[in-house]
């Protein structure tokens, strides 16, 4: 998934109402930048940070910049934008590009499902539906090791009693971990920040939903999908 628009450096100075980001670019210029990410970005919203951000002239938005990448300065990019996964896996999926789901003749974005849920995508084809679930991983807190996720999230455990309703019902169930770091080859759960969800995530196991886990080949031009990685129970 290429950017609409090219990438402008900056320097973070601060995070701030989950959604809200005031950098200085290049220029000196001190702007406020969209966050689209509202999680607790440990380890990614240090004051000095190097970033990316993603330029508009649309009319409609009060913020002319978009926060997408941190650039770890050592070769190694984050993204920061969870957004992004969706739309990235969405093409992968509709090219038959994804280890792990084969070809479907249908891809469905958003689709209800559950109680009051929407699955990320419900994919349909010969045999049983698949409803697929993405997280974006950005969490890593040891060298070379993804963790998701990075604060409680009781909607990311509900997710996973859907996921497991979806079994019993005869159809497959896939946690797609989406690890958005160029710097990690294996994914696993951060159970002390969110131990509910290790317990969600331990039954949906027993249960018989599916994990896959890949990483992203990431720039300030393009996000793509990269290899599938380790996932570490």
């Amino acid at each position: 998934m290429e950017f609409a628009t090219p990438l402008v450096p900056a320097r973070l100075m601060r995070r701030y109402k989950r959604f809200l980001a005031d950098v200085t670019l290049d220029d000196e210029r001190d702007v406020t930048a969209h966050c689209a990410n509202p999680g607790s970005m440990m380890g990614l919203a240090e004051p000095g940070m190097k970033v990316w951000l993603e330029p508009n002239d649309d009319p409609k938005k009060k913020l002319k910049f978009g926060w997408r990448l941190v650039d770890h300065e050592n070769g190694h990019f984050t993204g920061v934008d969870t957004s992004v996964p969706n739309r990235a896996l969405k093409a992968a999926l509709i090219a038959h590009q994804v280890p792990g789901l084969p070809a479907y003749d249908l891809v469905r974005p958003e689709v209800k499902y559950g109680k009051n849920s929407r699955i990320d995508f419900l994919l349909s084809g010969d045999g049983p539906d698949t409803y697929v679930e993405v997280k974006s991983v950005t969490l890593s807190r040891q060298p070379g090791l993804a963790e998701f996720p990075d604060s409680v999230t009781a909607r990311g455990a509900r997710h996973l009693t859907e996921l497991s309703r979806m079994v019993a019902e005869g159809h497959r169930a896939v946690m797609f971990y989406l690890v958005q770091r160029t710097d990690c080859a294996a994914v696993t759960l951060a159970s002390d920040i969110d131990p509910t969800y290790k317990e969600a995530f331990d039954s949906a196991m027993v249960a018989g939903v599916t994990v896959l886990a890949q990483s992203c080949m990431i720039s300030p031009a393009a996000i793509t999908l990269g290899r599938p990685i380790t996932f570490q129970p």
